[in-house]
């Protein structure tokens, strides 16, 4: 349902299994977005017009009806109780860390540990925060241990790689400091792993936890963090349809705010790309890359829709303009890197073609999502190109730095791969 932006959106949730309730919050809302689950399971998002913040349930219902369908039965996502290590990765954000390991301590799974990893911190206050939770016994079912680990180099692939070093788990998740997982988050991650032996790495759906200012909007309608609510499974054997240019669709499998590896497999690839990501010259395309590897490597990689996170987006026009600079220039250093990969690069020149149609189609999503309008950019096309190619150039010169320190470059595809 469009929404005319003209106003705070309230962000909520409603189990269509329950009885509908009014909606009635401060008058500033003009409208609701809702969760919708299903037995707990989540199954879509609806949005219904709010007047003085009110909608009645009936108004609710129909919405919920209208966006997402009819009730049906839906899969009870399988739940595991085996250890799983959570690393969030960070640098002089110490209140979002704060959010966010409460959010995973407040999480339903018996056996979590959290490693904080503080690339390079210009103060002692992410430490803080850490301290303050303690070792044990701060889970909200089970124990918890929360760790703080200094990492003197900067960059997200940077800490990912040195939380993954970390981890003793078989099983590692990956989030960012602005996001809170849902409470069923780190167990449901467990379950699908439980479920699926040859399963390498899951992600899932990445909501809005608020959504006030027209940054906020343009960023969950315009760049698209939620992929969906529907299950899907990606090998290399098995092309999903649809989608002309896999397996070089970085966008299709996930985000790296809301992602999970077996640890093992993760390893074995090479980890992540530290000349990508934020906090490198490249400022983004890691997890895209990542998760592009591993199907290249033949390993399983699914979207599950019951693994969620809720996240807090960009408010101000400067912090939407540089995250979307931050996607244009890592989407152009995946490019390069691609391009400089021999065997890469021939399978993606044969989908040339249709990856010109996608990045058209991304344009076009954007601007009618307004979001070169609320990131202050005046012409969004023309800008992302630019952003893109500065990108390429600026992989080549972050790959050489990596590798100058001693960082993991792994290639795209690795030599002896059938």
């Amino acid at each position: 349902m469009a929404i005319a932006r003209n106003g705070p959106i309230w962000v909520g949730q409603v189990e269509r299994r329950d009885e509908y309730a009014d909606v009635t919050v401060d008058e500033r809302f003009v409208a609701a977005r809702l969760l919708v689950t299903a037995g707990g399971t989540p199954v879509g998002l609806a949005t219904v017009e709010l007047t003085g913040g009110a909608a009645t349930a009936d108004e609710v219902r129909a919405a919920v009806e209208a966006q997402v369908g009819r009730d049906r039965e839906v899969l009870v996502p399988p739940t595991s109780d085996e250890p799983i290590t959570v690393v969030i990765a960070t640098r002089n954000r110490a209140e979002s860390v704060r959010r966010c390991v409460r959010a995973v301590l407040a999480g339903d799974h018996p056996d979590v540990t959290v490693i904080v990893i503080d690339n390079d911190p210009d103060d002692d206050s992410t430490e803080r925060v850490v301290a303050e939770f303690g070792e044990a016994g701060t889970g909200g079912h089970g124990r918890a241990e929360v760790r703080y680990v200094r990492e003197r180099r900067r960059g997200a692939s940077v800490g990912r790689n040195r939380g993954l070093q970390e981890a003793r788990t078989r099983i590692v998740a990956f989030t960012d400091d602005d996001t809170e997982p849902d409470v069923h988050w780190a167990s449901r991650i467990a379950g699908a792993f439980a479920s699926d032996s040859d399963l390498a790495c899951l992600s899932g759906p990445v909501v809005a936890a608020r959504l006030d200012t027209e940054q906020e909007q343009a960023s969950e309608f315009g760049l698209v963090w939620n992929k969906g609510f529907q299950g899907r499974r990606f090998r290399l054997s098995e092309p999903p349809p649809g989608s002309a240019i896999f397996p070089f669709s970085p966008g299709l499998y996930g985000i790296g705010a809301n992602f999970a590896v077996r640890a093992d497999a993760a390893r074995k690839v090479g980890g992540m790309d530290e000349a990508l990501g934020p906090g490198s010259p490249a400022l983004g395309g890691e997890d895209g890359e990542f998760m592009v590897r591993l199907v290249l490597a033949r390993h399983a990689v699914a979207y599950v829709p019951g693994v969620l996170v809720w996240h807090h987006h960009r408010s101000s026009p400067d912090e939407l303009r540089k995250q979307v600079r931050g996607y244009a220039m890592g989407l152009g250093a995946f490019l390069t890197k691609i391009a400089l990969d021999r065997r890469a690069g021939f399978m993606a020149l044969q989908r040339l073609p249709a990856a010109v149609n996608q990045l058209r189609h991304i344009n076009e999503r954007e601007s009618d999502a307004g979001v070169g309008e609320s990131a202050g950019a005046a012409s969004t096309s023309a800008e992302r190109l630019r952003w893109m190619l500065s990108g390429g150039t600026a992989y080549v010169r972050g790959r050489r730095a990596a590798r100058q320190a001693g960082g993991r470059v792994p290639p795209l595809v690795r030599r002896g791969a059938p």
